[in-house]
Formats: structure tokens, sequence, C-alpha cells
């Protein structure tokens, strides 16, 4: 009945409630404004409803202009002013007595709205967190690709220093040795390339989110009400789990180059990448791969078949430790397993396989140099001193995955991975001793 009577008391022309309503003497009424509005756009003035010329300004409807106001009072008095805590909607005071809200909780609608404003708005603290960590994690990933293009630049820079001393023959080595550095690179700065704006979307997502739901918290508590349960779905369903940073990469070639990816802050690498010594800590970007307790670092080329062996120059460093670890050996805090080391502390030397304690190592004399020699297929790691050709120990372990040398240095003296002799013959055949 009420959606009847609204239907007679609204205006042909814009179809809402009388304003100012005038009566034609065809006994048609209309808004006054709606009217003059009509009648500017026609040659002549007709009635909107019954197309009758009127030739006298009309009158002021007064008995339909106050039956207008009283239904706009009612009509305002039964607007949505509780919230039923059960269905979670607001209701107004004729519905709040219905049989649908039989026994049901409520509340008013402005209390109701703050509540539930206060509830949204710490749900999307952790959002903003989440924000955060991403935009920090991005600051990561540009650090980490611009260290990345330095190395690569580095190693071009070597690698043409050292091919310049070798003879004519050896140029179609350097190019492809280049064109192979090129190609790493590129896939390498791809990839970051893309995770970078993978992350950007994300970001662009967050604060897609973020902002919908500051706009949400700005709304009237009606229009807010009706949409506080998608909006918390949204932001709640947005809650992702922090993102991780890239695997950095090192070119590597024989026989055994160390990856600046995994060193500890405090070591100090050489320029070919051979030799390593404590110092003081350097600013370098935390990846995933990188040792952060112990002062250690990997060769850049892992190993799961085949023999291989390197020749270590300890010389008078007092605390080292050396010999392979697994590739899947987490670098982060304390090894508890997967490393297989040689080494000397406190003048003792020793041999340890976590979470094995370590055992004492009996010597001759002051060991300068170790030989490491690994046998991924029959399980065999041993040590020995070139210099008297002595067996030092031998663990036995079957492997399963890729072993990587591995280097522990806290003293300021350098080790250094002594590298291969080359020579050329007459046939311009290449070999190594």
């Amino acid at each position: 009945m009420a959606s009847r009577l609204e239907e007679d008391l609204c205006c042909p022309v814009c179809h809402d409630v009388f304003r100012e309503p005038v009566v034609l003497s065809c006994s048609h009424s209309f808004c006054k404004d709606c009217l003059q509005s009509w009648w500017t756009e026609k040659e002549i003035r007709e009635c909107p409803a019954c197309k009758r010329i009127s030739s006298m300004d009309p009158p002021l409807n007064l008995v339909l202009k106050n039956l207008c106001e009283t239904f706009l009072q009612e009509r305002d008095q039964r607007k949505l002013k509780l919230f039923c805590q059960d269905h979670q909607q607001p209701v107004c005071v004729v519905c709040r007595d219905s049989e649908q809200h039989t026994n049901h909780r409520f509340r008013p609608i402005d209390e109701a709205a703050q509540q539930h404003k206060k509830t949204l708005q710490e749900t999307l603290e952790p959002l903003k967190k989440k924000l955060k960590v991403f935009e920090e994690v991005k600051v990561k990933f540009d650090q980490t690709a611009e260290h990345m293009k330095v190395q690569a630049q580095h190693t071009e820079r070597q690698i043409k220093d050292q091919f310049k001393k070798l003879h004519q023959f050896l140029e179609e080595e350097e190019e492809a040795r280049m064109a192979a550095l090129r190609e790493e690179e590129e896939q390498k700065s791809q990839m970051m390339k893309e995770k970078m704006e993978a992350l950007s979307r994300e970001i662009a997502a967050l604060s897609h989110t973020v902002r919908a739901t500051e706009e949400e918290l700005r709304a009237e508590d009606i229009s807010f009400l009706h949409n506080y349960k998608a909006a918390v779905e949204r932001v709640q369903r947005l809650l992702l789990e922090d993102p991780q940073l890239p695997s950095g990469d090192m070119v590597s070639f024989t026989p055994v180059v160390l990856d600046p990816n995994t060193a500890h802050p405090e070591l100090i690498m050489s320029e070919d990448l051979s030799s390593v010594r404590g110092g003081e800590r350097q600013k370098l970007p935390d990846n995933p791969e990188r040792f952060d307790l112990y002062c250690s670092v990997l060769g850049s080329e892992g190993f799961d078949s085949g023999t291989h062996s390197w020749d270590v120059e300890v010389g008078n460093s007092a605390f080292w430790l050396l010999g392979v670890c697994a590739e899947s050996v987490q670098r982060k805090g304390r090894i508890q397993s997967g490393l297989w080391i040689i080494g000397l502390y406190k003048g003792i030397y020793l041999v340890r396989s976590p979470p094995a304690p370590p055992t004492g190592l009996i010597v001759q004399k002051k060991l300068q140099r170790i030989r490491v020699n690994l046998d991924w297929n029959r399980g065999k790691l041993s040590f020995s001193d070139p210099d008297t050709n002595t067996h030092l120990h031998t663990f036995t372990h079957t492997f399963t995955e890729r072993m990587f040398p591995y280097i522990e240095n806290w003293d300021k003296l350098p080790l250094t991975i002594l590298p291969l002799k080359v020579c050329v013959t007459v046939v311009a055949s290449l070999c190594t001793s």
C-alpha cells in the first residue's frame, strides 16, 4: 500500500515525490520546476500528460503539497535506524517487530557502524604491514639485481684480461665463454625482471585493496555495513606469505672459482675469486644462499658425479675449515648436517661431519696445503698433504645431491685455491698438470 501511495504522489515527469506541485486546468499536477523545463523545450504550453493547451500560469496545489510533505515525514521515520546482530544487516523499527527478527539482538545503527569500522580498521593494519614488507623486499630485489649486474661486468673484465695472455688459438674459446656469460647474465636479468614485475603487480593489487577498503571506511553507515562482510573477506584473502628474495648466481669455470653470492659479509675475496680472508664487514645483499653465521664461502660449481680434486693453501692461517657442503644445507644459522670438513682450531687439527662431534687429527708437521679429493660415485671424500703425499683422513658417505667446495676462514690471512697450470704443445692441444 505504501508503494501505491508513493506512486500516486510522484510527478509524471521526474517520477519522484512532488516538489512544489502545481495543477493545470486539465487537473494534472506536476512539479513546478519540471513543468517549466518541459515548456522550455516546447513551442506551445501543453500538458505533458494529456497534451491539452494551458493558457495560464498554473496555481500551486496546496492539498497535494501537504500530502507529499506528510508522506516524506512518515517515510523518514521508517528509515533504517537499527542493526540486527543476528542477520548482520540494518533494519527499521517496523522490521524489528516482525516475525523474521523474533528474539534477535539489535543495536543502534551508529553504534554498530562504529564497532564494525573499528574491526575492519584492525583487520586492515596487517595488510598495510604486508604492503610495507613487499616494498622493502622490492628494495632488496633492486639491490640484488644491481649487485648481479656489477658481478657480471666484473667477471667479463676478468675473462678478457685472462684470455689476452693466451695464444691466438684460444680466441675462439674466449668468444665462447663471453657468449656464455652474456647468455647467463641475460637469463638472470630476465628472471629478476619477471620477479620484480610480479612483485610490482602484487604491490599494485595490495595498494588497490587498501585504497578500496579505506573508501569503504569513509562511506555512509548503511552502505558501509552492506559491504562490510565482503570488505573483510577481500582484506583477509590478500594476507599473503612474505615474499622471498631471489637466488643469486655467478659464472663458474674450473678448476674451482669461489661464489661471492655465498660469502659471509666479513670475508674478503680476491679479484680472481680464488682466495678469501677475514676482514671488515661489507654491506652486501642478504640473499638466501649467503652464510650469515659462519665465515664461509662455497665454490661456484657443484658436483653430482665423477671425481674432483683441488688444492687449498692454508699457510699460517690459525683458524680454518675446508671440505664439501651439500647443496641443501641451510645457509642461515647453525649447520646441523650435510657438511664434511677438516680444519685447524686453537692449534688442534680436527675432522668433523655434523651432527657428530669433532675428532682430533694427529699430523707429523704443520700443514701448509690441503688436497681435497671427492669421489662422488663411490661416496668418498679424502684429505691429504700434497707436499708429503700423506693421507690425512677419509669420510665415507652415500652422496645423493650436488656437493660444493667449502671454505671457512676466521683469520686475516688468506686461504687460496691453487690453480692448475696450463701449457700448450706444438700440436696446439691444451693439457693440464
